[in-house]
């Protein structure tokens, strides 16, 4: 060991070797975990975009939800990810160049209006099949979501965007306060391939849910308005010169107040329209029926009623509306929501053809006259017009996961996960390929760390907890004595005492206690929101379980040193999702300091508090205005190591908060094993191996190793032992692999957190070391 009256000399001479540009390479690379897809089923993602090439029957393109664009060359067989490292994840519409396969482009923020319809950034661009990818308009269009885009089959520098708000109960929920959410909507028209745009005067200012072109005269645009919530404006809008005057067609169509609108033309018989119509959405997202499905034979001048089941979208609307007409039959059309109906004979008749997954969000033809659809268990694909189907999900990784995600104690490949409309999920082996073991929306997990064959799960609801002692192999219900009246935040999230498994608490808009692991459950709390919200988020200090933090989604944060019983509030300024989020986290050593997560811009990101909410103090740092969606802290370091996982990545910081860095080579760096650029979460720290596993709302779970920075011998420790092992990594890092193969040097030597070793990290190992 190197004495420590020398410790400083032996840092300096290092030092002394190297420049500023001298670095180890940046770590850790990311493993993707899956799913891709889920076995069982054959799912994958919500999917909310498709486009095919009108020449090549192989080369199709997929938008997930918040999983990026994808692209085939084979027929679906395999998928290649295009563009995980572009701003954004979340993908409304996609289109490609009539004239030239080559070029395509990706409208972001996904328009189906949901608490995970995420806004967007703009419009991207690919002109060589999405090998590369530049991003348009983000001023004009950020903060809200792409419903569509049509290009000129004349014209192909000519397009038409339908610009519609992000989704969310209460609204505009997925916007998470983008600066530009409330900007301009309706239908906006590009004359030189995306890169400028003007918003077409004549159509109200709200959202446009849908636009098509006349294919034999595209002068003639349709635009469907379509406010969720219903306005005296909404209709169908046809335009006989390019979008620049507008007229509100109304011959035959339903009277009231509509919602969202789907509409098409038939390319072979231009005159053919087909339109859905919802019934407006209520506050809370119900009451949005199916109104009418409608047919014109004289280009929108006057319309017939399409008799379909009063069923076809539920009561959610505003989240499944289709309609797809085939490219060389104008009588055959398919109307999706909730179920696919179709009908060859211009709506007189229809059928059920459902795709294995129901959900419809788009229904398109390839260039050999199948068709595709698009649906929340990702791609199917049929050669019968929808008598049979088969999944093109292999390797198509878009899931997306609810906070809540579990590792088992000792086994790293076991993993569970809820997923939105694809239940609970199973990792078991190395593979990307999961199982379901359970079905509705999954929500929050958990793995009895001292049994972990005992595993909870849960589907949407207040009582729909359930509890396996066989893996997850089977299920028992594990929710007696919990109010099924009581308010939920969609899938409440609950939580095993670390120091006692038997005790868990579990969170409606109060928060119940069990003594026998769930077997039955007692009202702890009273209500603590402030009347109609829940509960979204519960912590428990490991240092001392008796004290449980508590976040609600209507703002307020709460904490209890009773187990539960009774609790203060001590933040009533806590925006945030309306569903379950892990954006608390509790201090590993300290019962009375607690972090929370801000996922909204605008608002502090990452805030601790170290006497239990009295007093609360922002670490944000040089953190960039992003959405943070979920904290871990690790302190087996001298100064905590702080995680925050975000609407653009996992940053880290190592200095209190006083910086912040990518973790990893992260979006926008060159080389591989990079985290992509959608929704982080949830994070679960794995101290046992080293890692950490995220899970992502569109790319389903990640992991990457961690370590203890300053720990250069791997001892876990950080002290003068670690001198020599840093002065080797700065000048010999060969000789330093040979001699400490299990340490990662640009994690443990990474002090000030950009992601390297290199020669400013001498001044913070001097000051861990108490220099």
């Amino acid at each position: 060991m190197t004495p420590r009256r020398h410790w400083r000399h032996a840092i300096a001479a290092a030092a002394a070797v190297l420049c500023p540009s001298v670095a180890a390479p940046a770590g850790p690379d990311w493993q993707e975990l899956g799913p891709a897809p889920v076995l069982n089923g054959q799912f994958t993602g919500r999917v909310a975009a498709i486009a095919c090439s009108l020449i090549d029957p192989d080369l199709i393109f997929v938008g997930g939800a918040d999983g990026g664009v994808w692209r085939s060359t084979d027929g679906g067989a395999t998928w290649q990810a295009l563009t995980d490292q572009m701003p954004s994840s979340a993908i409304g519409a996609l289109a490609i160049d009539p004239s030239d396969d080559r070029v395509i482009y990706a409208g972001t923020g996904e328009a189906n209006f949901a608490n995970h319809s995420r806004y967007g950034l703009g419009v991207m661009k690919s002109t060589d099949r999405g090998d590369s990818w530049t991003l348009l308009a983000r001023e004009t269009f950020a903060g809200r979501c792409i419903s569509r885009i049509a290009i000129s089959p004349a014209h192909p520098n000519t397009l038409y965007a339908g610009v519609t708000r992000a989704g969310g109960f209460p609204a505009m929920a997925a916007a998470k306060g983008h600066p530009q959410a409330e900007g301009p909507l309706g239908v906006f028209r590009s004359d030189d391939g995306g890169v400028t745009w003007t918003r077409l005067p004549g159509l109200p200012d709200l959202c446009a849910t849908d636009v098509a072109i006349d294919p034999q005269n595209p002068g003639v645009i349709y635009a469907a308005v379509g406010h969720i919530f219903g306005s005296p404006d909404n209709g169908i809008y046809r335009s006989g010169d390019g979008g620049w005057t507008w007229t509100k067609l109304s011959g035959g169509l339903p009277a009231g107040t509509y919602g969202r609108i789907s509409v098409c033309v038939a390319p072979s018989n231009p005159d053919r329209l087909y339109a859905l119509i919802t019934e407006p959405a209520d506050a809370a997202g119900g009451d949005a029926q199916r109104l009418a499905a409608v047919r014109s034979d004289d280009a929108g001048a006057t319309w017939s009623l399409i008799v379909t089941p009063a069923g076809l979208q539920a009561s959610y609307g505003w989240y499944l509306s289709v309609v797809s007409v085939h490219p060389q039959n104008a009588d055959t059309v398919f109307i999706g929501g909730l179920n696919l109906l179709r009908s060859v004979d211009g709506g007189t008749t229809l059928r059920k053809v459902t795709p294995p997954h129901v959900d419809l969000h788009v229904v398109t033809w390839d260039a050999a006259g199948r068709v595709l659809a698009g649906d929340d268990g990702g791609v199917h694909r049929s050669a019968d017009l929808g008598l049979s189907w088969e999944a093109l999900n292999d390797g198509l990784g878009l899931t997306q996961m609810y906070a809540g995600l579990s590792i088992h104690p000792a086994d790293p490949h076991v993993v569970f996960a809820g997923l939105q409309d694809n239940g609970t999920v199973r990792r078991s082996d190395p593979t990307r390929q999961w199982e379901q073991v359970y079905g509705g929306d999954g929500g929050w997990t958990q793995v009895n760390p001292a049994a972990p064959q005992t595993v909870y799960v849960e589907f949407q609801g207040t009582r729909n907890v359930f509890r396996s002692l066989d893996g997850g192999e089977t299920f028992k219900a594990a929710s007696s004595g919990i109010d099924g009246t009581d308010r939920n935040c969609f899938l409440p999230p609950y939580l095993i005492d670390p120091a006692d498994p038997n005790r868990m608490y579990f969170a409606t808009h109060r928060v119940y206690r069990s003594g026998n692991g769930g077997q039955s459950w007692t009202a702890a709390s009273g209500d603590l929101t402030n009347g109609a919200g829940a509960i979204r988020a519960l912590a428990i200090a490991p240092s001392n379980p008796q004290t449980l933090y508590a976040a609600t989604n209507d703002g307020n944060v709460l904490v209890s040193f009773d187990e539960g019983s009774t609790f203060t509030r001590v933040s009533s300024a806590n925006p945030g999702w309306p569903r379950v989020t892990r954006e608390l986290c509790a201090d590993p050593l300290e019962e009375f300091t607690i972090y929370v997560a801000g996922a909204v811009f605008g608002q502090p990101h990452v805030r601790r508090s170290r006497d239990a909410g009295q007093t609360w103090e922002t670490l944000d740092g040089d953190l960039p205005d992003v959405p943070v969606n979920v904290i871990a802290v690790d302190r087996r370091g001298a100064v905590p190591t702080i995680y925050a996982g975000s609407d653009a990545g996992v940053y880290r910081s190592v200095d209190d908060g006083d910086s912040w860095h990518l973790y990893g080579p992260g979006p926008g760096a060159g080389g591989s094993g990079r985290l992509p650029n959608a929704p982080v979460v949830d994070i679960r720290l794995d101290l046992r191996l080293e890692r950490m596993v995220v899970a992502t709302q569109g790319r389903g779970a990640w992991s990457a190793r961690i370590a203890i920075p300053g720990d250069m011998n791997g001892d876990g420790a950080v002290n003068g032992f670690d001198i020599d092992p840093l002065v080797l990594a700065m000048t010999d890092p060969e000789a330093f692999a040979a001699n400490y193969p299990d340490v990662d040097p640009s994690l443990a030597g990474d002090l000030n957190g950009d992601g390297k070793l290199e020669f400013f990290d001498v001044d913070r190992f001097v000051a861990l070391l108490g220099g």
